[in-house]
């Protein structure tokens, strides 16, 4: 094997190397345990056992010639999705981890995914497979694909294993970009990015054996694959693990396990703070210990201020404290981390003006004269070793003064090779140039922020990912789903975008409406006016309930907010493209020419629902 260029923190060339040196050193310590309800009733696997199982897969794939192919991976959150994630390493193969598809459901993403990464094999549960093939059947792109489960694979073929031949430069994996899209991106993600990585996450974290993970996130994404489970084999600590679904359907679930197993490191995306302190009673609390949590990371969507103070507030008496709090700030793009919180620093806040917050995402606003209040926006600490963090003017390239927000562009080891057979996006995101010294190449994030006495700030993005409960949403795929429910609604004038209410990261839409498709197009000469605007008012609700029930069928979301403005009104680019951050600052001030406007309990837009600040690791 060559030699890696990797961070020297930790010599080993690539993850099989690192489990294999744990597996001789450790054989008989737990790695990972699953809990298979949530609560208590679990399983789990030393360094000893899951190196034997992923020699197992590896040499049995190894057989089928699979080294050097992309392999899916079809498993609900567990430990069979583990031996095969590493049985694919093993083998030399890049593994690709897919969400699993629902029953007896169509999976367009699915399906976009396996030709995108051009697998060859796919394995899984053989209950999942013997009903996905036949409905990918009549994809003729997909035919080519091998669906195998592995519950029956001889034990032995592990002493047939023979070393890959891998080194820090080959591909690991394909973090898949998430959310509900016809187009998604393969991120390729070396051993060298992956080790790179975990280590600036292991300095920042100032990790030790002693530590214990417990961790709900899904371990299909970055955050949930990368900082909870490679995090822990990297540093040689255990890692508790638990459905994000039985997380989500009683959230006191992740605290008790926290409790039970006397936890330091766990979190996930801000929401999941909100929803324990909205889902766990006072009497609940009563019977938790976080005192031994040290490090409560929160990450993958915008850091709420009040959000950190809302939960320190309600566990303080559990024993938790304010300075475990950990924010970061990172993306697929670049492996996972970007900075984060040191155990030295104190956690620091800067208030900021809405409209500085805004200065790159909009002129929309322009015009109004309301002031806008000032907002707190949380830092995401320093920059982590290794990388070097420029905060630019998107459209001149070029570095923006000191303490202005621009484009936020990262250069480093843990930065990704692209996207897999995208050279174009490819070229765009991953090999940026300054335009005056030529200095480069960087990373292009879309996300938006400034920097102030060595810490990053998150202030807004200009890419349109919309993240609600951690999950993200493509805008066009909401867009275009609108489109279609309503003759009223213009084709290519709606916009799809998060906003805050209360708190909470939730959807607004913006969609131009024809007068001439509503109910008064037939109205007589007779009515009176009071009539007419009955009809019209009618007609709006229709709609409205026609693009709630829409994007509750097609995306899982729930809609804030449904504002139907009048034709040739929707913020465009001279091109003729829907200017979507221009619609949400004009949705902030109040500034939309309306037709009608309705919401969840509104009949106008939410007071407090601005562009949103952004921080965290972003999930694919």
């Amino acid at each position: 094997m060559s030699e890696c260029s990797c961070d020297p923190a930790c010599d080993c060339p690539t993850l099989v190397e690192l489990l294999r040196r744990r597996a001789h050193q450790q054989p008989d310590r737990r790695a990972i345990t699953f809990l298979l309800d949530g609560e208590a009733h679990e399983i789990g696997l030393s360094y000893g056992e899951l190196d034997r199982r992923a020699r197992t897969i590896g040499a049995w794939l190894q057989g089928l010639g699979a080294a050097g192919e992309r392999v899916l991976l079809l498993y609900p959150p567990g430990l069979d999705y583990l031996t095969a994630f590493f049985g694919c390493l093993y083998a030399g193969a890049t593994a690709v981890p897919v969400y699993p598809p629902r029953p007896n459901r169509p999976d367009p993403r699915l399906q976009a995914v396996a030709m995108s990464a051009q697998a060859t094999f796919a394995l899984g549960t053989r209950a999942l497979l013997s009903g996905l093939e036949a409905r990918l059947a009549y994809a003729e792109e997909l035919r080519a694909i091998r669906w195998m489960d592995i519950d029956n694979i001889d034990s032995a073929l592990a002493d047939c294993w023979r070393d890959p031949v891998i080194d820090c430069d080959t591909l690991a994996f394909l973090q898949y970009t998430s959310g509900s899209t016809s187009t998604p991106k393969g991120v390729m993600l070396t051993h060298g990015n992956l080790l790179h990585n975990l280590s600036l996450m292991h300095r920042c974290f100032d990790t030790t054996p002693s530590d214990h993970a417990v961790i709900w996130l899904p371990p299909y994404h970055d955050m949930g694959l990368i900082g909870g489970i490679l995090e822990p084999l990297f540093g040689g600590w255990p890692v508790t693990l638990m459905s994000p679904l039985d997380f989500l359907q009683r959230p006191l679930r992740w605290l008790r396990a926290i409790s039970r197993v006397r936890g330091t490191i766990s979190g996930g995306p801000n929401f999941a703070y909100d929803l324990c302190v909205r889902k766990i009673t006072a009497e609940q609390r009563m019977a938790l210990d976080l005192s031994c949590w040290r490090v409560a990371f929160n990450g993958a969507e915008p850091i709420r201020a009040e959000t950190l103070e809302r939960f320190a507030e309600a566990f303080e008496r559990c024993g938790f404290r304010r300075d475990a709090f950990r924010p970061c700030y990172g993306l697929a793009e670049a492996t996972l981390i970007v900075s984060g919180r040191v155990s030295t620093s104190a956690m620091t806040a800067s208030p900021i003006s809405r409209r500085r917050a805004a200065q790159r995402l909009s002129e929309a606003s322009a015009g109004s004269t309301g002031r806008m209040p000032a907002r707190v926006i949380v830092s995401c600490g320093q920059i982590l070793g290794g990388q070097e963090v420029a905060i630019v003017d998107p459209d001149a390239a070029r570095r923006c003064p000191a303490g202005e927000s621009g484009e936020i562009w990262v250069s480093g080891p843990s930065t990704a090779t692209g996207y897999w057979n995208r050279p174009e996006e490819t070229m765009h995101t991953f090999q940026a140039y300054m335009s005056d010294t030529g200095e480069g190449p960087f990373l292009r994030t879309g996300d938006l922020g400034y920097v102030e006495d060595g810490e990053l700030f998150v202030t807004g993005r200009l890419k349109d990912l919309i993240i609600i409960d951690g999950r993200n949403h493509y805008p066009e795929d909401i867009e275009l789903t609108i489109e279609k429910i309503h003759p009223a609604i213009r084709s290519g004038c709606c916009a799809a975008f998060s906003v805050t209410h209360q708190g909470q990261e939730c959807l607004a839409v913006v969609a131009e409406v024809d007068r001439c498709c509503g109910p008064q197009k037939h109205a007589s000469q007779t009515e009176t006016s009071m009539e007419r605007e009955n009809n019209r008012a009618l007609d709006a609700e229709e709609i409205v309930k026609a693009i709630r029930k829409a994007v509750a069928e097609h995306h899982d979301l729930r809609l804030h907010a449904a504002i139907l403005i009048r034709r040739g009104t929707i913020p465009k680019t001279s091109s003729g493209k829907v200017r979507r951050h221009a619609c949400r600052a004009a949705f902030a001030a109040g500034a939309l020419t309306l037709w009608e406007a309705a919401a969840e309990g509104l009949s106008q837009p939410s007071p407090d629902a601005a562009p949103d600040a952004r921080g965290g690791l972003r999930q694919g």
